[in-house]
């Protein structure tokens, strides 16, 4: 890893945690980044060592049945959920999602940062991010190949059918059809790839059209849709930088 602080591992409320000092000024700010799907915690290494490098401090956990909080293989999961996205997905971004007030007041009793806290991810980590942003304390969001739309219309993917505990949780957390959870303005960007199949651009240009035409009405250029030539459902280190910038401009101002 290449920073300069160590990663350090926690416990936040019964989640596992990684975290990392900015490992330049003097650092207030959080940033909660979050893997794909299937990913762990430790995944996120080079991404934490990238937000300590511009000075924040920088964290992820283990989304709900992944990581340490697994009871399966990865191959198993992997199995399970793309068999029926629906039902097997949605209750793990809703959950995870849910767990950000709990993570966010631990980090700030444990780690002691004092600034304004970001949220991000990779495909599914940004999923949740996104959902996440909805709690007023996040200042900004960076969700890289990621969507708002939890139904995904387009995707090459076959999304199955949820059972009644899955569509309770598209119901109460599903960002694009709970824009009025936006009320604090988060500052959102969504970093795509053009030529994304699996989880199309589409979304994220609707969520933001939508927001701009209600509460964001007087700051559109608070959300951003960044689309990547020839870039298919691939996370790209121009993706980071991208995630760096918007949280530098938004998160600290």
């Amino acid at each position: 890893m290449g920073g300069d602080r160590a990663i350090q591992r926690i416990t936040i409320d019964g989640i596992p945690a990684i975290w990392q000092e900015p490992s330049e000024g003097p650092g207030r700010d959080l940033v909660v980044w979050l893997p794909g799907f299937s990913g762990r915690k430790e995944d996120t290494a080079a991404q934490l060592d990238a937000f300590a490098a511009a000075g924040f401090y920088a964290l992820s956990f283990d989304p709900v049945q992944h990581g340490e909080r697994a009871t399966e293989t990865r191959e198993a999961l992997a199995a399970r959920v793309v068999g029926n996205i629906r039902r097997h997905f949605w209750p793990i971004l809703a959950l995870t999602a849910e767990e950000f007030p709990r993570v966010i007041d631990g980090a700030r009793e444990r780690i002691g940062f004092e600034g304004k806290v970001m949220a991000g991810g990779i495909s599914m980590g940004g999923d949740i991010a996104v959902a996440a942003g909805a709690d007023a304390r996040i200042a900004a969001v960076a969700a890289c190949i990621a969507t708002p739309d939890w139904l995904r219309p387009g995707s090459h993917e076959p999304p199955g059918e949820p059972d009644e505990a899955a569509q309770t949780y598209y119901d109460r957390r599903d960002p694009l059809t709970h824009l009025t959870n936006y009320g604090g303005r988060p500052a959102i960007c969504f970093q795509c790839g053009e030529l994304d199949t699996q989880v199309p651009p589409d979304g994220a240009l609707r969520f933001v059209a939508a927001l701009r035409g209600g509460l964001y009405a007087d700051c559109p250029e608070r959300l951003a849709v960044v689309k990547h030539p020839g870039v298919p459902h691939r996370f790209t280190d121009g993706m980071l930088q991208g995630a760096i910038q918007w949280f530098r401009q938004f998160g600290t101002e």
